[in-house]
């Protein structure tokens, strides 16, 4: 029997992040909310240890060897007890990447809870610490992407804790079709003059309010947005189509890009705002969502 589980995209609502370390990671602090847009991943019977990809977006993605379901499956067994039968685990990529979204994370996070349920299913135990080590070590993202809920998340993005609570925040999503490489971008923000770093913002205990969310975000950052532009003129394409736009209520790109995004009053105005987006600019990739609820 298939199971499957959905991969959420991750958005950065804001992201503050300081200069590089002595490890040579950039300290952040983000307030990370997840769609209900993203990909899915599969997992059913196989003689074999197999991996397929399917979705719009599978022949962009590398060797199946750098794929961080594989990587997560790879992991994950070798700390399982015992010899474990056999499966196919398939990634439907339906999220555009290198886009800030954090996809290759939600999936490798979808494939670690399909594979411990799997283990379990099998006889095998795998300690929740281990599960939360393999975690880490496939990417800052991929702690905060196992529970697909909003946190805040800081040092390098894998200390997180639950945000305060939010209203439903319906939501445009924009990617104009380009890669922007996490890399390239973090080295383009280095050569720039020091900022505020990866400071904090006094959080209320809830916002009542969409209103509310985005006077708070108007506080706030993204910092790898001057340098993501930069090197990748398109997103700003992107942020001046959606600024102006009558439906827009706060406009921001999300991560490392090249996705940005719009949040909206209500579903009505962004799904208004994403049709005439996707009318304006057909080969754009645009899709209206919800953050959270």
């Amino acid at each position: 029997m298939w199971v499957e589980r959905f991969a959420p995209a991750k958005v950065n609502l804001f992201l503050h992040v300081g200069p590089v370390a002595a490890d040579g990671y950039h300290p952040v602090c983000s307030l990370m909310v997840f769609a209900d847009v993203g990909d899915v991943v599969r997992l059913g019977p196989a003689p074999a240890m197999t991996f397929g990809l399917t979705g719009p977006f599978a022949e962009t993605l590398g060797p199946a060897a750098d794929n961080l379901v594989v990587r997560a499956r790879d992991r994950l067994i070798g700390v399982a007890s015992g010899a474990v039968a056999p499966f196919e685990l398939v990634l439907d990529k339906r999220l555009p990447i290198a886009a800030g979204l954090g996809g290759g994370s939600a999936d490798a996070a979808a494939a670690l809870v399909l594979i411990s349920e799997y283990l379990a299913e099998q006889g095998h135990t795998v300690d929740p610490h281990y599960l939360a080590l393999i975690a880490r070590t496939l990417g800052a993202d991929v702690t905060a992407c196992v529970a697909s809920i909003s946190v805040i998340g800081r040092g390098r993005g894998d200390d997180v804790e639950p945000a305060p609570l939010m209203p439903p925040l319906d939501a445009v999503l924009v990617n104009p079709r380009a890669p922007s490489s996490t890399g390239a971008v973090y080295r383009a923000f280095d050569v720039l003059p020091a900022g505020f770093g990866a400071d904090e913002r006094t959080l209320p205990p809830a916002f009542a309010s969409v209103a509310e969310v985005v006077d708070f975000l108007g506080e706030t950052r993204n910092d790898l947005e001057r340098p993501a532009v930069t090197l990748q003129p398109l997103i700003g394409e992107v942020l001046s189509a959606l600024a102006p736009s009558p439906e827009a209520l706060f406009t921001r790109m999300s991560g490392s890009g090249a996705t940005c995004f719009a949040l909206c009053a209500d579903r009505t105005d962004a799904e208004r705002l994403a049709a005439r987006l996707a009318a304006d600019q057909p080969g754009w990739w645009v899709r209206a969502c919800r953050f959270g609820g």
